[in-house]
């Protein structure tokens, strides 16, 4: 049941992503913004051609290559990982998600379409939300169960 569970938030999440973005592109011209909040929160439509916050552009083969080696790790990391470690299966599952989304956008154009823009950082998307949501749950459950366990 849990692996059904983990297979379900990954391909929603990938979902969600695939389809914001979608969304956007059909929707905007490129670099477009639409304030939702002005001055605060935009919809920007942007190109991400390198990692995090814009680091190492045009180095697409590089990514789908880390991209490829880091889905597979998860995939084998949630294989292996006890059921009962059901918060770190939920965060691994979101940063699958996340790493799988971004990678699709790699494969299909040789960039990550980015849009969430609240101006005092780089602009980001729906995978980037579910990779740093899942790292910030391994890292609460990493640290409550060292807690818990007196490490």
């Amino acid at each position: 049941m849990l692996n059904l569970t983990i297979f379900i938030i990954t391909a929603v999440m990938v979902f969600l992503d695939q389809l914001t973005k979608y969304l956007v592109i059909n929707s905007m011209n490129l670099t477009e913004s639409v304030p939702v909040i002005p001055n605060v929160f935009h919809i920007t439509y942007v190109r991400n051609y390198g990692a995090a916050f814009g680091i190492l552009a045009h180095r697409t083969g590089l990514f789908v290559i880390i991209t490829v080696a880091v889905v597979l790790l998860i995939i084998g990391f949630l294989r292996k990982l006890p059921a009962e470690y059901r918060l770190m299966r939920v965060a691994l599952a979101l940063q699958l998600a996340g790493a799988i989304g971004n990678l699709i956008d790699r494969l299909r154009f040789g960039f990550v379409i980015d849009f969430f823009d609240f101006r005092v950082w780089p602009v980001f998307n729906v995978a980037d939300i579910a990779i740093v949501v899942g790292i910030g749950l391994l890292l609460f459950d990493l640290i409550r169960t060292s807690r818990e366990e007196g490490i």
